[in-house]
């Protein structure tokens, strides 16, 4: 059982099937806390001061498997007082941290990405029960989250400061400094990666930290923090809490907590970045997305096809890079019969197996929601060339599975085109030139990603010039850049004025401090003292 299991004094090494029980996953329900516990469900523990600490929650959430809705575990509502005291562990942990250098830092971060990597199909299986993806697709989350590990291991560069004589004797220089207490807010949809968005350069920087997993999957970050107490990160640099709205809450108002790194919803990001900003702290947030990709009649239509076609499709459509909307430009809009083939031929199921694509979405809400919204898309005049509802995978009958789904001939004005679905549903408009795929795409709120296909250059050319998105891909259906850059969503997508990992993120989680420092060459070959009246010169 997962209490277990944390009680045990290495998670890790623990055996497969001891580790899979470690697995967690939930909707939004709460249930007495005595019924939580006296039920054969392990409960999900806190992490606080390195320790693995039952919670006194009076609210529980249930944490159940998208694939078969069996109950895994229950998710504490962590209560005010748990939650004070993971915020004075990590205050008097970062006291401490911050004194250590870069260089020891550094060593960690060195050991955390090779703990990772060993892992990293042990954290992949975790992901598939809890969060319903395949197991590649499982193993590309750890995998795209430890190259931001990696980018850690080199932040002797990012963190060197700056000099300059600025007078005779005199001198002014520049260094960053750690924040202190920070905090990560996760989604359900990538519970490994967004993670290693957060805590690794967090602590690398010199901070500490509290996360709050998805109350969907936390599994994932259980078994990172594990990793990072064997990787040498001391007791109460990272701390772990679980809960909703008011778990949320308190991490906007706790005045330790110096700044919040949040990736979700509309509607919490834009809560947590107004109320954390009005107590005083940086806040950025990554909120929704409607990402297009522009086809363009010259584009090379097999590796076009077979692009949008993952890239819409896979994960579930559960990315906020998801390319869910296809604007046709011209003649190009004669090769949806053709997608909507390659869309068929997709495998729908449990994630473990080798030969599914995609899995199911997250909650039986989130189901019911892109079945709504795929009906209105029809009851307002569009075409339901592909229609996912309905499926039903053997051996999963209770999964919340939605096939692929391709809906052609939407407008801007429709429900289906503005909202976004979050399911493997592709909406497809239609336009006659590149001059109106880029002023429909420039006029949808959100700015995250895009990208064009084509094998015009001056197509291309133009396309990444006009088009006001942050992340554009030319050929290249997700173009999320490897860490070296940042995440630089835009518009409506984004909240805050530095992006996520890459330089941005790491002056993201440090602050600057200059030093004017006069040290006179006089005063070291002086051996009398003055008696004279001080003038000041």
């Amino acid at each position: 059982m997962l209490s277990a299991v944390l009680k045990s004094p290495s998670l890790i090494r623990a055996t497969p099937l001891v580790q899979r029980s470690f697995s967690t996953n939930l909707p939004a329900l709460q249930h007495a806390a005595a019924a939580a516990k006296s039920s054969t469900v392990p409960n999900i523990k806190n992490y606080i001061n390195g320790e693995f600490v039952e919670s006194q929650a009076s609210k529980w959430i249930e944490l159940k498997n998208p694939a078969t809705q069996e109950l895994l575990g229950m998710v504490p509502e962590t209560t005010h007082e748990e939650l004070v005291e993971a915020t004075k562990s990590a205050e008097y942990a970062a006291k401490e941290w911050r004194k250590t250098t870069v260089l020891q830092r550094q060593r960690v971060m060195m050991d955390l990405q090779y703990l990772i990597r060993q892992n990293q199909d042990r954290i992949a299986e975790n992901i598939v029960e809890e969060q319903g993806k395949t197991f590649v697709d499982a193993k590309g989350d750890v995998f795209r989250g430890l190259q931001v590990v990696e980018q850690a291991c080199g932040l002797t560069t990012g963190l060197m400061g700056e000099k300059l004589t600025v007078a005779r004797d005199m001198e002014t220089y520049m260094y960053r400094e750690p924040l202190g207490v920070t905090a990560g807010i996760c989604p359900f949809n990538f519970p490994a990666m967004i993670p290693l968005w957060m805590f690794p350069l967090s602590i690398a920087a010199g901070n500490s930290i509290i996360m709050k997993p998805s109350e969907r999957d936390p599994g994932a970050m259980m078994m990172l923090a594990e990793l990072a107490a064997e990787a040498g990160v001391p007791k109460g640099v990272l701390n772990i809490v679980h809960g909703s709205v008011d778990c949320v809450n308190y991490i906007c108002d706790a005045p330790e907590i110096k700044a919040i790194s949040f990736v979700g919803s509309d509607r919490a990001g834009q809560h947590i970045y107004t109320r954390g900003n009005a107590n005083g702290k940086r806040v950025q947030a990554n909120l929704g997305a409607k990402n297009h990709a522009v086809v363009l009649p010259d584009a090379n239509k097999q590796a076009t096809l077979n692009a949008i076609a993952g890239a819409a499709f896979g994960a579930a459509g559960q990315r906020c890079m998801a390319l869910s909307t296809l604007v046709m430009v011209g003649e190009s809009k004669e090769w949806l019969p053709e997608l909507a083939e390659r869309a068929q031929q997709l495998k729908v199921g449990y994630g473990m197996d080798p030969e599914v694509d995609l899995g199911p979405v997250i909650t039986v809400q989130a189901k019911e929601r892109a079945e709504r919204l795929i009906q209105s898309g029809a009851d307002e005049g569009a075409n339901l060339l592909l229609d996912g509802r309905g499926i039903v995978v053997k051996g999963y009958e209770k999964g919340n599975f939605v096939g692929p789904t391709i809906i052609t001939d939407v407008n801007a004005n429709m429900e289906c085109y503005r909202e976004e679905i979050f399911a493997p549903v592709l909406v497809c408009l239609n336009v006659d030139t590149l001059d109106e795929a880029i002023e429909l795409v420039n006029a949808n709120p959100y700015g995250n990603g895009t990208a064009v296909f084509t094998n015009s250059g001056p197509a291309a050319r133009k396309f990444e010039h006009e088009i006001d998105v942050g992340q554009v891909g030319i050929n290249v259906p997700i173009p999320v850049p490897v860490p070296p850059f940042s995440f630089t969503g835009s518009r409506g997508s984004i909240l805050g004025d530095m992006n996520f990992y890459g330089k941005s993120g790491l002056l993201f989680y440090t602050k600057p401090k200059t030093v004017t420092a006069l040290w006179k060459e006089s005063d070291a070959t002086h051996n009398r003292s003055s008696v004279a009246m001080p003038t000041m010169q």
